[in-house]
């Protein structure tokens, strides 16, 4: 509890004079003066020590407080474990641009039980099949809210299919949203500029995914994908870097079921070819195939070109022209020695 010293000679009399009004105003501006002065010598230290228990600022030198009274922003109650916080807190789930309203509307749940779990009568199961046709019809009042329900329930489904995270789907979100604010979809498929936004999110947060894998779990052909992604990234000028063969690495290595040895080489091999300028001009998802088997040749791995190719959906021809352009620029580097690489 805060407490105030106060003098006793300074105690007055409620029915003593009391001091002019100017002098009085003076006398409080005076103070204010003051405390405003002392306040900004405060702001400008930055040698201050912040106890978080008392929220206080104090000088470490000589223990003085300068600054308390800060505000908690933090709840007004304590939970001690994950159930009673959840069960104490008020908040709903966060804002996502994941959804069309982006998670502000109600929704009404289809499992005609009320709060005890007992199953609803007919005729209020009647009721709220009314109510949820209604509420539906008001979460998607124009054309442009249906159009963003759609294709964000199709970003949700081929980045699930793809297993990636949540930040790269809300990232293909924001990407869609912005298509569809600058008037970039009349003459394209709701779904060619999904599948775009998702094939750009993932090369924007490092983890690509090549073409092909997009095309399998999306609804448009790659030829309408790849013009729809050039048409949308150079209109929005997203900076996309090339994809890095390195990228795919990690992924590629954990489906074959390698030794991290052969993850180390390929990568040494990938490292050297962008050194010599080899990889320019080729399909990053190649090279990582092509560099994972010949990390297995150098690594005494027994892995095949038929299971890097079914697991990197790349070619076998593919596969045996670029490990040995790989280990031709090894060995003129002077790297590695390799023996026999048939």
């Amino acid at each position: 509890m805060d407490t105030k010293h106060v003098d006793w000679r300074s105690m007055r009399d409620e029915s003593a004079p009391t001091a002019e009004p100017e002098a009085r105003r003076s006398g409080d501006e005076r103070d204010e003066d003051e405390a405003e002065s002392s306040e900004a010598a405060v702001e400008d230290r930055t040698d201050l020590v912040y106890d978080e228990q008392h929220g206080e600022w104090v000088d470490p030198e000589t223990g003085e407080i300068l600054r308390e009274d800060e505000i908690d922003r933090g709840p007004e109650w304590r939970a001690f474990d994950a159930a009673e916080r959840d069960q104490k807190s008020r908040v709903g789930s966060p804002t996502t641009n994941m959804m069309h309203d982006k998670g502000l509307s109600t929704n009404i749940g289809w499992q005609n039980k009320d709060a005890y779990g007992n199953s609803l009568s007919s005729g209020q199961r009647q009721k709220m099949q009314r109510l949820r046709t209604w509420n539906e019809r008001f979460r998607t009042r124009d054309s442009k809210e249906r159009n963003l329900k759609q294709a964000l329930g199709e970003v949700e489904r081929m980045g699930s299919a793809l297993g990636l995270p949540d930040t790269v789907r809300e990232t293909a979100s924001v990407i869609y949203r912005r298509a569809l604010d600058d008037d970039l979809l009349p003459g394209r498929s709701i779904e060619g500029v999904a599948t775009a936004a998702i094939y750009a999110a993932a090369r924007q947060a490092g983890v690509p995914r090549s073409l092909d894998e997009v095309r399998r779990v999306s609804r448009v052909d790659k030829m309408e994908l790849t013009r729809t992604y050039r048409y949308v990234s150079r209109e929005l000028g997203l900076d996309m870097k090339p994809a890095d063969p390195a990228q795919y690495l990690p992924r590629f290595v954990s489906e074959l079921d390698v030794t991290d040895d052969v993850e180390r080489r390929a990568r040494s091999l990938l490292d050297n070819a962008k050194r010599q300028g080899i990889h320019s001009g080729k399909s990053p998802v190649g090279l990582a195939a092509a560099a994972i088997y010949a990390g297995g040749l150098l690594a005494d791995e027994e892995l095949t070109q038929s299971e890097v190719s079914d697991v990197t959906d790349i070619s076998e021809v593919t596969i045996r022209n670029r490990y040995r352009e790989l280990l031709e620029a090894t060995q003129k580097s002077g790297e590695m020695t390799v023996g026999s690489t048939a």
